[in-house]
């Protein structure tokens, strides 16, 4: 097909559906309707004349032509992007933008960001806090925080190990001063706070030996800044990140209940490729690992 015949817009919607699986996801990232996106895919497979997509219910596959396509596309794009930031960066070499877990924006990296800037206060950081993976496109992070409890790496980036996640039961002073706490299933009597789902609190009495009578209750909320907010205004007892937590209590603010600590994932550091970092992103990869070495 000669250039100026290329289907570009068809092309990128496909391109973007492919890549996340799914026309509505797509349509969230063009901003435009999924309508859009499917007549656009439809466009294009008329042209080829073959199909690109398996459509089933409530769900899309890739043929394996469009198998092909994507991985073509992606990697075309994905060169365009890179070549766009380095012109715009040999313009902004100052420029930092870095995306982070919330949780882990909001209780680690905001407290500790001063720190880096004091070191390069020529430098201007951009955080976007977001728990959806970074694509690492044209304009968007240059380098990630991501937190998972099984996965060590993701499509298309690379990723280095930063921290172990350690979660501990932790209160307010004020919390423990109004309750009698002997053993770990006293804890059950008390409010508990958990993050995203039960299924923490329920790891951590199976690992302290407690067999809950009936289904362990408390507010979820959606993330662990949350869940140490609320802990700090003495909502109860949460099941919190010791990352997060050491320089609360360290400051008195909060108490640790009990030593038993339950593993629960990594943090890592991810980028597309990390010998390709903009001296900014370079600078913050290198303070940021020595800060949990």
């Amino acid at each position: 097909m000669k250039r100026g015949h290329l289907p570009l817009t068809a092309l990128r919607s496909f391109e973007v559906a492919g890549r996340l699986g799914s026309f509505t996801r797509a349509a969230d990232e063009l901003f435009i309707s999924q309508a859009a996106v499917s007549r656009q895919i439809r466009d294009l497979e008329t042209t080829l004349g073959e199909a690109l997509f398996e459509r089933r219910h409530r769900s899309v596959h890739l043929t394996d032509d469009g198998h092909r396509l994507l991985t073509i596309l992606t990697t075309s794009f994905d060169k365009i992007g890179d070549c766009l930031d380095g012109i715009r960066s040999s313009r902004k070499q100052n420029s930092l933008s870095i995306s982070a877990e919330p949780s882990f924006a909001a209780s680690w990296l905001v407290p500790q960001l001063p720190d880096f800037q004091a070191l390069h206060a020529d430098i201007d950081v951009t955080v976007d806090s977001d728990s959806r993976l970074a694509e690492f496109r044209s304009g968007e992070a240059q380098i990630a925080i991501r937190h998972s409890v099984t996965d060590t790496s993701w499509p298309r980036s690379q990723s280095r190990h930063l921290a172990d996640v350690w979660m501990i039961p932790v209160a307010a002073p004020v919390v423990l001063t109004q309750s009698v706490i002997r053993a770990a299933g006293d804890l059950l009597s008390l409010p508990l706070l958990h993050e995203e789902n039960r299924d923490v609190w329920n790891r951590w009495f199976e690992a302290a030996g407690v067999t809950p009578s009936e289904a362990v209750r408390g507010v979820v909320y959606a993330d662990g800044g949350l869940v140490l907010q609320a802990v700090l205004r003495g909502q109860g007892i949460g099941l919190v990140d010791r990352i997060f937590a050491e320089d609360e209590i360290r400051a008195g603010r909060l108490a640790c209940v009990f030593d038993l600590a339950i593993p629960h994932g990594a943090y890592f550091l991810v980028a597309r490729r990390f010998d390709q970092l903009t001296d900014p992103a370079r600078l913050f990869s290198t303070w940021i690992t020595s800060k949990f070495q």
